[in-house]
């Protein structure tokens, strides 16, 4: 890939300022996939003004004008579809079938939703009383996105920014940087305006805080740890930006008597442990009804055990590694936890699966008998875990739910959808999924508590990159 060692500002790939590198690891293998260079400020610096610059003229095009350019975006997304996917999968080890169908997908579904909102949108409008109100770009936007799913992130805060009418500066993952750079020349072949979207490389510490810090960055809009998040927020508070944050979770996932066990446990599995359980929003607490709490067990087990881990590069509905050896050592450390605090193996465990010594491959894992005050239930564990407790009523089970620091998403398995409704209504979550309702592309995104604030998708993503200006005539 010619552009991975550059930074994409003002419309060209450029060197770095910076020499600081960092090696790119493909988790299957420990094979040395490239070399990136890790922004120092005065690389961010040169981003940041080159959108400030973008932004007078930008800012200032009509809504035809913008949606032209996204659909020209649109139709490359769906040419490049399988070369994104097959970068995805190599970067952070997402089985290919996983990869094409919901990872790479995302630079479609997401967009479709967007054009459509922005297509919907009223950017003027009178109000009861004879004002005018007026929707106008935020402005200049910090953007940083996560490794886990990296192009669904980048696509939830570049487009909307750009649909917008806002400038942007990306710092995607530093462990993920072949997709954002195919999108980045995405957009460049798209016809976007030199320096209205600029990319660099980099680490949160230095490129990400630098962003977060910077006087000329009007909103910063972050996807990742809530430690991190925390951060963005702090270096964001002298300046006065707008915080956009979605950020971690430890969804519960009720399941009651009533619904077909034999379904919805291989369902909650499954969601539970789709991208090797990297995923912000996975049910990774199985709240099960006592009555049917043996069963659930019995199933869990079986269907647990028949998960099977292997090659990224193949199709298949395989896990693939973990994207790093910090993640790995990680959810390693997580695992001995929770066998250190009582809780029962069903299946899986500690070390690796067999015959894969190279890479960073976990043993897929349930534990059951937990209870909500262990560790393995209250931390985000961001790989192949799943954690089983029991509960005894309906009080017990959304007692149970709401009781952790996070608020992102929930889950409710019922055959009473009476019953599953008002549960829902009592979540403190963002997203209630029941009875395996998926999340579609143009619905908002986001969570309570520390899971965020802010909201990314649709309509409401868009609203989240704009100012609300009124103007006030004489009567």
């Amino acid at each position: 890939m010619m552009n991975l060692g550059k930074f994409y500002i003002n419309g060209e790939w450029v060197t770095p300022i910076s020499s600081n590198s960092m090696r790119i690891i493909n988790p299957a293998d420990e094979s040395e996939i490239g070399t990136i260079i890790l922004a120092n400020k005065a690389d961010v610096d040169l981003a940041v003004m080159a959108a400030n610059t973008a932004f007078l003229s930008y800012s200032r095009t009509s809504k035809q004008e913008r949606l032209g350019m996204l659909e020209a975006l649109l139709a490359l997304s769906k040419k490049k579809l399988p070369d994104l996917a097959k970068v995805i999968s190599i970067e952070m080890g997402a089985p290919m079938t996983m990869s094409l169908e919901l990872q790479a997908d995302a630079a479609i579904g997401h967009l479709e939703g967007y054009i459509y909102a922005l297509k919907n949108q009223t950017e003027s409008e009178k109000l009861s009383n004879g004002d005018k109100q007026l929707r106008e770009p935020v402005g200049v936007c910090g953007l940083i996105t996560p490794w886990n799913w990296p192009i669904n992130q980048i696509t939830l805060k570049v487009l909307p920014a750009l649909a917008a009418g806002c400038t942007c500066v990306l710092k995607p993952s530093e462990f993920t940087p072949l997709s954002s750079v195919m999108y980045s020349e995405m957009i460049h072949e798209a016809g976007f305006p030199a320096g209205v979207y600029n990319m660099i490389q980099g680490d949160g510490p230095l490129a990400g805080a630098t962003l977060s810090k910077h006087p000329d960055i009007a909103m910063m809009s972050f996807t990742g740890s809530t430690r991190a998040g925390s951060a963005v927020s702090k270096d964001s508070a002298d300046t006065i930006k707008r915080v956009a944050l979605e950020l971690g979770g430890k969804s519960p996932n009720i399941v009651f008597a009533d619904c077909n066990l034999e379904e919805r446990i291989a369902g909650s599995i499954e969601e539970c442990f789709i991208n090797t359980g990297q995923s912000c929003d996975a049910p990774t607490r199985l709240v099960v009804e006592r009555s049917c709490y043996d069963e659930v067990l019995e199933i869990a087990k079986r269907i647990g055990e028949s998960i099977k881990v292997g090659d990224p590069a193949l199709e298949g509905t395989h896990l693939g590694p973990l994207v790093s050896d910090i993640q790995y050592e990680r959810v390693q450390a997580m695992i001995k936890k929770g066998i250190s605090e009582g809780a029962r193996l069903l299946v899986g465990g500690l070390g690796k699966p067999d015959g894969f010594d190279k890479g960073f491959w976990v043993r897929p894992t349930i534990f059951a008998d937990a209870h909500n005050k262990m560790t393995i239930a209250q931390q985000e564990i961001f790989g192949p875990v799943l954690t089983i407790i029991p509960f005894d009523n309906e009080e017990e089970a959304i007692e149970i739910a709401n009781d952790t620091p996070y608020g992102l998403a929930a889950y409710v398995q019922s055959g009473d959808l009476d019953r599953a409704d008002r549960v829902a209504s009592r979540l403190r979550a963002g997203m209630v999924h029941i009875n395996g309702g998926e999340f579609n592309y143009g619905s908002p995104f986001g969570g309570y508590k520390q899971s965020g604030n802010g909201r990314e998708g649709g309509v409401i993503g868009i609203e989240d990159f704009q100012e609300i200006k009124t103007v006030h005539y004489p009567e």
